[in-house]
């Protein structure tokens, strides 16, 4: 039974010590010598007075070093945080203000980002931390404390107040989840896994863990390549890359951009999407081209470990049906609920709560906001039994899948009809010819506006929604857009179009 992530790691390193684990634009380091390096990061922060479940920022790019400042933390008993580089400052000192940490880890490119966000005393940079002669002693120490239920690290996501929320997550947590994923898609050492989400974002958790649990090799690919499918893919080709953990967004811009077609990466065996719907569409689009892999299509919100369900696809799909999001991942509990706190019926909407061991500890130095959501379970009521409330509307299918169908909050009311707007949305990307679409409601004006990028007209796509939904739920307004605002995460940037487009 493992109790840290770090055994991974080292498990990894005395079977493969001479193996590529991590790859990245500037160089590669083997298992060896990511383990090195990532003791001679505990070690430094260790005599720089670190104590156990201290925060440390970790202020640094895409990119190898990145992984032994994260692992050089959990050795020394802290908690890392990664923070975006190129997030406005502004925004950084309210995660700041949020986390108090201890140290920043960061690099020579970012030491003057950091000198704007904490004492010059607080800062550490990686490259001298690489320098210091590793004290296994002192790190085993250390670990010997340590309990699975540690908090391992912290994601910032945004907050409806405008302060970011810490999210909390715990060694078993990610364990549980890794161990799962690892049997589900058979994972080995035989996997080289190209790594799409940047590291401040959750999505690259079952990257990171995925490739040192099993040995395996991690490629991080650049961001800023993601703009350009086609230069993914011919490095996905060119290194025989045979799994991917991706968010939807990236495999809908490969597929609406016609890149499948040109470049063959049939190496691909096993592709896994996260962190928000997949359109049947461009799914059926990378099926078509991309035939023999295995696709698992997960759902889970930051707050329980990237991955609270997983559905294995197993059959076929029309562009207008709806993905199951599957069933509960282990040691993971899964309660659909009315809003009277009651279980719902077969097909009936309700609201998404989940429980079990991959469920956050909270949002850090926020109490108010954990007990608005981290809340005991209704159904259990006569002993301690919290269960998070993610405010996402599902149903269970004939099968005894789950399918999603919308956000609560994304639930209007309007010509006295409680309508999910995300039903709106998967109307039209059931639509040949639409790549993206997303709906607001203008509260003031009582009107459901739409707006969408793809290759019909308003009008065209009015008369196709005319087919697929109720007249009550129709938008008053249709925009299209030539490209679709997305956020820091790779999601369409819903908060912005209504900002825009509802005033």
């Amino acid at each position: 039974m493992y109790k840290s992530v770090l055994e991974y790691l080292e498990e990894s390193e005395a079977k493969f010590p001479n193996k590529t684990a991590v790859i990245d634009e500037d160089g590669s380091d083997t298992y060896s010598l990511l383990a090195d390096k990532t003791r001679r990061v505990g070690t430094y922060l260790l005599k720089r007075g670190l104590k156990i479940n201290d925060v440390v920022v970790v202020l640094l790019g895409k990119e190898r070093n990145t992984l032994s400042a994260f692992w050089g933390i959990s050795y020394a008993g802290g908690i890392y945080a990664p923070l975006d580089c190129q997030a406005p400052t502004k925004r950084l000192r309210l995660i700041m203000d949020v986390l108090k940490p201890s140290f920043i880890i960061t690099d020579n490119d970012n030491q003057n980002k950091a000198q704007e966000l904490i004492s010059s005393e607080q800062i550490i940079l990686i490259e001298n931390a690489h320098n210091e002669a590793p004290d296994a002693a002192a790190l085993k120490a250390v670990q010997q404390e340590r309990i699975d239920e540690d908090p391992l690290y912290i994601i910032c996501t945004s907050g409806s107040t405008g302060v970011p929320k810490g999210v909390v997550i715990n060694h078993r947590a990610v364990i549980d989840f890794t161990e799962e994923a690892s049997k589900v898609m058979e994972f080995s050492e035989k996997e080289i896994f190209a790594n799409q989400a940047p590291f401040y974002f959750d999505a690259s958790v079952p990257d990171l863990y995925c490739t040192i649990k099993n040995g395996a090799t991690l490629h991080i690919i650049p961001e800023s390549w993601f703009s350009f499918p086609i230069r993914v893919l011919e490095y996905i080709r060119e290194n025989s890359v045979n799994a991917i953990f991706w968010v939807p967004s990236a495999l809908i811009v490969t597929a609406n951009l016609k890149a499948l077609p040109e470049v063959d990466v049939t190496c691909l065996k096993k592709i896994m999407f996260c962190g928000e719907v997949m359109p049947v569409r461009q799914y059926n689009v990378w099926k078509k081209y991309v035939p023999d892999a295995k696709y698992v299509n997960y759902y889970g919100p930051s707050e329980t470990t990237y991955a609270s369900t997983y559905y294995v696809i197993d059959r076929e799909f029309g562009n207008d049906d709806i993905l199951p999001i599957g069933r509960a991942a282990i040691n993971t509990g899964i309660l659909i609920l009315n809003e009277k706190n009651e279980r719902c019926a077969q097909g009936e909407a309700g609201e998404l709560c989940i429980r079990g061991a991959g469920v956050s500890l909270g949002y850090y130095n926020n109490p108010e906001k954990t007990q608005e959501v981290f809340v005991q379970n209704p159904l259990s009521p006569f002993y301690r039994d919290i269960m998070y409330r993610t405010g996402d509307i599902v149903r269970e299918n004939e099968r005894g899948e789950i399918e999603y169908v919308g956000r609560k909050d994304y639930q209007i009311k309007h010509m006295g009809y409680r309508i999910e707007l995300g039903e709106i949305e998967s109307a039209a990307m059931g639509i040949n010819g639409i790549n993206r679409s997303c709906c607001a409601y203008f509260e003031k004006r009582k009107m459901i506006i739409m707006v969408y990028e793809g290759e019909i007209t308003e009008n065209e796509l009015n008369d196709e929604l005319k087919k697929r939904i109720p007249e009550y739920m129709l938008p008053s307004r249709i925009i299209k857009l030539d490209t679709m605002p997305m956020n820091a995460n790779g999601k369409v940037d819903r908060k912005l179009i209504k900002e825009t487009y509802c005033c």
